[in-house]
């Protein structure tokens, strides 16, 4: 099994985040994961320098979406890491605003903007942007993310009625069939929830996390699921 971006997909898409090592990025995507998370803050214990992500990205095939994650960075600083390490997404998982999104998108750059549940900015916020997806988490602990949390991710599944929902936090292979049949995203994002330790995956789990996700097409009733995630080939596969 390969990751792609597929057309008419009757279950999410999935993002395995906060990746440091091309080996192991390349082995979620064979277990079918369709973005791979790059994490460009250096507060993260997940945190990448350019080179580093750059061999990550450089182990991806076409198909599948490069994400960068940044936390009220400037625009120069994400075209930079974009550029150099080969992005084709910038996550927003700030307090960023709705004209760096913008210009990121001008540039040719998939954009998804972090909203937060408990904190700022929250689902209000979404009329502000015109961007690819939004992220929705809690705000609770230490860092920006989702801090291992599980919360209420029922609390998102109107917002997903409306804007194209990715739902994050908290998620492991033991309660993503759970919030996904609360939440019905159009993708899940997962980190912490599938790590032996910061920035090192378990396969295992990988592996169980996605075979949960393709299961949970019963809860879509037979619809499909437009796909969020922009790819590095720039075209979305039918």
């Amino acid at each position: 099994m390969t990751g792609a971006c597929t057309m008419g997909r009757p279950y999410p898409q999935v993002k395995i985040c906060g990746l440091t090592d091309p080996h192991e990025a390349a082995r979620c995507v064979h277990l079918g994961a369709d973005a791979i998370g790059l994490v460009f803050f250096p507060r993260s214990p997940r945190n990448v320098i350019p080179d580093q992500a750059r061999a990550v990205v450089a182990s991806l095939p076409e198909s599948v979406a490069a994400v960068g994650v940044f936390v009220n960075a400037g625009f120069s600083f994400i075209m930079s890491r974009v550029e150099r390490c080969g992005l084709s997404m910038a996550q927003l998982h700030g307090r960023e605003s709705s004209d760096l999104a913008a210009r990121l998108k001008a540039e040719g750059v998939g954009v998804i903007k972090a909203l937060f549940v408990d904190g700022r900015p929250g689902f209000a916020d979404a009329r502000r942007f015109d961007v690819d997806a939004y992220l929705v988490e809690c705000a609770r602990g230490p860092l920006p993310g989702g801090n291992a949390m599980a919360w209420d991710w029922g609390a998102a599944r109107d917002f997903g009625h409306r804007y194209p929902l990715v739902l994050a936090g908290g998620l492991s292979p033991e309660n993503v069939d759970d919030a996904i049949r609360v939440g019905l995203p159009a993708a899940i994002d997962v980190s912490s929830g599938v790590e032996v330790s910061p920035g090192r995956k378990d396969m295992g789990k990988v592996a169980r996390l996605i075979a949960a996700v393709h299961d949970s097409a019963k809860q879509y009733a037979g619809k499909t699921i437009r796909p969020v995630f922009r790819p590095k080939g720039g075209q979305i596969r039918g």
